[in-house]
């Protein structure tokens, strides 16, 4: 089975946002992170500050989160939404595998 691809747009460093006690990177990190552990996804994080490209496209939109390549949350990320999210991907692509299965 094709697992979702979940890919986290963020800073690694919280601090260099300037904007005081904000910890939405870090948080949606953990819900990423408490995720992975009931279900079976691909994460990536990225941390924009990695490319000047990638700091000019999210600077002010981070953390930025997309699932299977569309954007799904920007700023704060929900946990029980990314999850409902993350389990509707999963079953599209088992049926979409059955599907194959069926036609071969």
């Amino acid at each position: 089975m094709t697992k979702p691809v979940v890919e986290l747009f963020a800073r690694k460093d919280c601090s260099l946002c300037n904007l005081p006690g904000c910890t939405l990177c870090r948080e949606a990190s953990d819900v990423m992170r408490r995720t992975l552990e009931e279900m079976s996804f691909v994460c990536k994080e990225i941390d924009i500050d990695s490319s000047e490209d990638l700091a000019r496209r999210f600077k002010g939109d981070i953390p930025t989160v997309f699932l299977n390549g569309k954007k799904v949350f920007k700023f704060k990320v929900e946990e029980a939404e990314f999850k409902k999210k993350v389990r509707n991907e999963i079953i599209k692509a088992g049926i979409s595998r059955l599907r194959n299965k069926r036609s071969s």
